[in-house]
């Protein structure tokens, strides 16, 4: 189980991912629940069974058809949780030496059995980060999280260069072949070409030039730099 709430109620791990998921889909905006099942691949009507008990306990608003939202104890539970996961794949990766398409399901075993004392802790060990080495933003200990360039790569003219800051995936797949291709947080690059219908664009990194699909183009978040 979790730390306990505000209110002193215990929560368990599937209330925890919930959260996480709601957050990850709307931050403050109601998430769907066609969208969170599919973000948790579980039914819609275990999703509506689940947010019947969040809102009892008062951790997000819900109306059928509207959608849930988090309210300001679900979302520091989700914030809270976050931080620890992200905390935990800096350490898996920077101390352990884990390649950062192994460790997201390390880091959510180990979320919900950490103490608020150790994750604290372990941020002191770790230098206080700021950002994991996915690029994702930790949150801090009271729940503000730093910014982050978050434009899209598929969004980048032809001829402006780019810097990475963010790949925008768990999936290990997705984390590995962007490995293979050099991609990362801090990778410089130049958008050479798009195609006519826009399905494909042409990269420069320090390797050569690469094709890239808009999907995967999508996940790369990042900061256009100026002239």
């Amino acid at each position: 189980m979790t730390d306990p709430t505000p209110a002193g109620t215990y929560l368990s791990t599937a209330v925890g991912d919930y959260l996480k998921a709601i957050w990850g889909i709307a931050r403050d905006e109601p998430a769907g629940t066609g969208d969170i099942a599919r973000a948790l691949g579980v039914t819609a009507s275990s999703v509506t069974g689940m947010l019947g008990k969040l809102k009892r306990l008062g951790l997000i608003r819900y109306r059928r058809y509207h959608g849930a939202q988090l309210t300001s104890a679900g979302r520091a539970e989700a914030l809270r949780l976050i931080r620890r996961h992200r905390l935990l794949e800096t350490f898996l990766i920077r101390d352990l030496g884990y390649s950062w398409d192994e460790v997201h399901e390390e880091a959510e075993a180990m979320e919900h059995v950490m103490s608020g004392r150790f994750t604290e802790r372990l941020a002191d060990h770790l230098g206080q980060p700021s950002h994991d080495p996915h690029g994702d933003p930790i949150p801090r200990e009271d729940g503000r999280l730093p910014s982050t360039p978050s434009t899209g790569l598929c969004d980048v003219a032809v001829g402006r260069a780019f810097v990475v800051s963010r790949v925008l995936s768990q999936d290990a797949e997705v984390l590995a072949y962007a490995t293979e291709l050099g991609i990362h947080p801090g990778s410089r690059l130049l958008v050479e070409s798009r195609e006519p219908l826009g399905d494909l664009m042409t990269v420069r990194l320090d390797a050569g030039e690469l094709s890239i699909s808009r999907e995967l183009a999508r996940l790369i978040l990042g900061a256009v730099q100026s002239d």
